[in-house]
């Protein structure tokens, strides 16, 4: 228990792959004796609520329910800026007359920065993917600006700062640069990790809890090996790629197929499940990892740190924005094969399975990283540093 009762608030956006990473570090703080409020869409109340912190509703603008994104790269930021310009004053009315002594916010959040710097309070970004190094702007960003409608978009920013109350008024500084943050991923995952600010960025890898909600799992008497097949929450209408993954893994000797299809797959579509295999539309991720000898992920950043926290060998198959990013980084680091949906087949599958759980170095290297990613201190650090930042 805190000595002292604060009131700490999480501003968060309703996309799982981005509540999902820091609902423990809300859990820990709660557990710790402090008041805390986690505004956040609806949609997500039940998630939220499972922490013990207070909701506080607003509505979000984010296409997350139908997952329709835009592909241009300027579009899709000009979503999160939109869903933030109309965030920031249901965000006024809920907190200015019950102003937080330290703010939290996930990075797709700008309206939680505007609203932390109005109110003169500290503000830590928890970030669930990579952050900005030292060069980032040279190296990424400047390229982003050359695109059509980067003008447009950043002179709507620009604007947008100038009337919120925000301190902090450069574009570039406002959404890439926040003055504290915690990467709540492990730090191998983190490109030029070598060139990130320590003194502004610790990374205290993933944040796991007991999961005691998600339900544990037992593999089935007699198994060998496990194998977990999950693409995630997002891309999950997949259906042909499962029905190659049956073919691959089905009745293959020794292994034993968990098979996560998410909610917009009917299993009626797969055809004949072999009797190794099991499908669910959610399952309990990190319980089957621990127990797991390999994944099939589409290497978004969440399953790509559960895997390397539980030291399991990965099939990295991509979908969509930062996962071919993190599929190569995985390949780098000795512990994945990437395999893109048109290559994935039966037999390259298998092919990639059999090669990954048979390679010596790749178990070494898969330990190794284990022992990192457990060492970084997870959500008892990040509670820790969140108190210390408490005024």
């Amino acid at each position: 228990m805190s000595r002292r009762r604060t009131h700490i608030a999480m501003i968060g956006i309703p996309a799982v792959s981005h509540l999902l990473p820091s609902v423990e570090i809300i859990r820990e703080l709660v557990a710790r004796g402090h008041r805390v409020t986690y505004a956040n869409d609806p949609a997500v109340t039940d998630l939220v609520t499972a922490t013990g912190a207070q909701f506080v509703p607003y509505d979000s603008t984010l296409p997350v329910a139908d997952h329709d994104w835009p592909d241009d790269p300027i579009a899709a930021m000009g979503v999160f800026l939109d869903d933030a310009v109309a965030a920031l004053p249901q965000l006024r009315a809920a907190y200015d007359h019950d102003r937080a002594d330290l703010y939290l916010y996930d990075i797709g959040s700008f309206a939680a920065r505007a609203l932390a710097e109005a109110h003169q309070r500290p503000i830590v970004q928890l970030s669930p993917t990579y952050v900005a190094w030292n060069g980032y702007e040279q190296d990424v960003a400047a390229q982003l600006w050359e695109l059509p409608g980067a003008t447009a978009y950043r002179a709507k920013f620009a604007a947008w700062l100038a009337g919120n109350g925000a301190t902090t008024t450069d574009v570039d500084a406002f959404s890439g640069r926040p003055a504290r943050a915690l990467a709540l991923i492990p730090r191998a995952m983190q490109p030029h990790a070598d060139r990130v600010d320590n003194d502004v960025v610790t990374f205290v890898g993933p944040c796991f809890g007991e999961r005691a909600d998600q339900g544990g799992w037992t593999p089935p008497t007699g198994t060998e090996k496990v194998l977990l097949i999950s693409l995630g929450s997002a891309y999950t209408r997949q259906p042909e790629f499962y029905r190659q993954c049956l073919a691959a893994f089905g009745d293959l000797s020794g292994w034993h197929v968990v098979l996560q299809v998410g909610k917009h797959t009917d299993p009626a579509e797969l055809g004949r499940i072999p009797g190794n295999v099991e499908v669910h539309p959610w399952v309990a991720q990190l319980a089957i990892l621990e127990r797991a000898d390999a994944f099939v992920t589409h290497a978004g950043m969440g399953g790509s740190s559960e895997g390397l926290f539980t030291g399991t060998p990965m099939i990295a198959v991509p979908q969509a924005v930062d996962q071919f990013t993190n599929a190569d980084r995985l390949v780098e680091l000795g512990v994945a094969r990437r395999i893109d949906t048109s290559d994935a087949t039966a037999a390259t599958l298998r092919e990639a399975l059999l090669a990954l759980t048979t390679d010596a170095e790749v178990t070494r290297r898969c330990a190794a990283l284990r022992t990192a990613a457990r060492a970084e201190g997870g959500t008892s650090r990040a509670a820790d540093l969140i108190e210390a930042l408490l005024p």
